[in-house]
């Protein structure tokens, strides 16, 4: 079973970095960090310390300047548990699931899970079963299909919904196999362009602009990661897409936010003119959505030449299930996790990971593959294309190994929290948030910017320095 510096190694390898900058990073703490049998601590350290020190990287390539970093476990660990530590005016977080959201039984005995938090969702579950939105009527009506069935119909009927599979069960499938033949990272040059110089700035990101198309944690937590770099990191959001307010609370911290409504000529001409000047488009829709509106990886590339261009899917670009919609929460009991943790723990049914492990991984793999796209634009030009997965960062986190006595451990007490975060004001009240877990020596992580609600900037770039 490899350490985490060893892990370390290996990505910051397959992201195309330089070894040698590899001895300025200091990993502490050890596993188990939390009750899961997987090495979600390893996996959160490290996927922190990578974006960490591409940030780094792109500072001695603006200033000459190396720098060390450290992470610390169990603030890494923290930091991918942001959400339920956030606290405003003091409150604590509001239920994180809808009232029919969660696991179910099927009438072939198999497991169900209902990702239900958007209501169009959970709209689309009560129609595909023709029942009432209460939990008794779901199950119900669930037992009159067989899982596998219901999944398919559900995913026809667009709902967010997965079948709990063993992780054999999940290798066995097309879309497993498919996603096999990719890497954890794909970051391929898309288009010509020359270099783009650096900003002027104090911070590694500084005067960097991003356009942030995502919601539900995976990217937003890499926008918030650039911004904790010094990016002007401007999130996108439109007047008809529902939202998760305590999510956009935690993961806005440091971002303008604008609106774009993209199914109107307007809303689309303003996306276009904040694309013409930005270093970095990242989102989050489904292929298909994302360049009918006119923002395929290549139009991106026409609009602003030299674009670093980041996609975020649930399941892959390849594969069958290349199109369907997915969450953490699905992608953990699809690909094997939930069963495997609820047999270690002596039960039949599916057990969750302790964090939403696979969202916050990958949202600091998209800010490690976006800066070092980055880096590679600067030398040697061209428009660049940077591709993640829920479930390729599943089939890596699995492959990590596994934790005999990990259910053993104790959870995080408050005292334990506490260290790790800081207190700002915000648009929305006196926030308690989570720092980053990045400690840089010469160019501190820090959030400039207050959290501040959807829609609430102008959609007009800050002025460079």
């Amino acid at each position: 079973m490899k350490i985490p510096q060893d892990i370390l190694t290996d990505l910051w390898v397959l992201g195309g970095g330089e070894p040698s900058a590899l001895d300025t990073v200091t990993l502490t703490g050890r596993e188990p960090m939390l009750p899961s049998t997987f090495r979600v601590g390893a996996a959160a350290q490290v996927t922190i310390a990578t974006a960490g020190l591409a940030a780094a990287e792109i500072w001695r390539a603006r200033s000459g300047q190396p720098q060390g970093i450290s992470v610390d476990m169990t603030h890494a660990v923290v930091e991918c548990r942001s959400e339920r530590y956030l606290r405003v005016d003091d409150k604590p977080p509001p239920p994180a699931w809808d009232a029919i959201a969660g696991v179910y039984r099927t009438g072939d005995n198999r497991f169900v899970r209902l990702h239900t938090n958007f209501p169009h969702h959970r709209d689309n579950v009560c129609k595909v079963l023709a029942c009432k939105p209460e939990r008794d009527d779901v199950q119900r009506a669930l037992m009159q299909w067989k899982g596998e069935n219901f999944e398919t119909a559900a995913y026809a009927g667009g709902c967010a919904v997965s079948m709990m599979r063993s992780h054999e069960e999940w290798m066995a499938t097309a879309q497993a196999q498919a996603l096999e033949q990719l890497p954890l990272i794909q970051i391929e040059k898309i288009g010509e362009a020359a270099p783009r110089p650096w900003p002027k700035g104090n911070r590694p990101l500084a005067g960097l602009r991003v356009l942030d198309l995502s919601r539900v944690i995976a990217g937003p937590v890499a926008g918030r990661t650039w911004a904790a770099h010094g990016a002007d990191v401007m999130l996108i959001s439109s007047p008809h897409l529902p939202s998760i307010p305590w999510l956009v609370i935690d993961t806005g911290r440091g971002k303008l936010s604008a609106s774009a409504d993209l199914k109107t000529e307007q809303g689309r001409d303003t996306l276009r003119g904040l694309l013409a000047s930005a270093d970095i488009f990242s989102q989050g829709y489904r292929p298909q959505s994302i360049a009918a509106l006119g923002f395929s990886p290549e139009d991106a590339a026409q609009i602003s030449p030299g674009i670093v261009y980041v996609s975020l899917s649930a399941y892959g670009q390849a594969g069958p299930w290349a199109g369907r919609r997915g969450f953490d929460s699905l992608v953990q009991t699809s690909t094997g996790f939930n069963a495997a943790e609820g047999r270690a723990a002596g039960g039949d049914g599916p057990k969750e990971l302790p964090l939403q492990i696979l969202d916050h991984a990958t949202g600091y793999l998209m800010a490690f593959g976006a800066m070092m796209a980055r880096l590679r634009q600067a030398r040697e030009g061209g428009s660049w294309h940077v591709r993640v997965s829920l479930a390729q960062t599943a089939h890596w986190l699995w492959n990590l190994g596994r934790l005999e006595i990990g259910l053993a451990a104790a959870d995080l007490t408050r005292d334990q929290v506490l260290p790790f975060t800081e207190q700002n004001p915000s648009g929305f009240g006196a926030l308690q948030g989570v720092r980053h877990a990045a400690v840089m020596s010469a160019t501190p992580a820090l959030w400039e910017r207050p959290a501040i609600p959807l829609g609430a900037s102008a959609p007009l770039w800050p002025l460079r320095s």
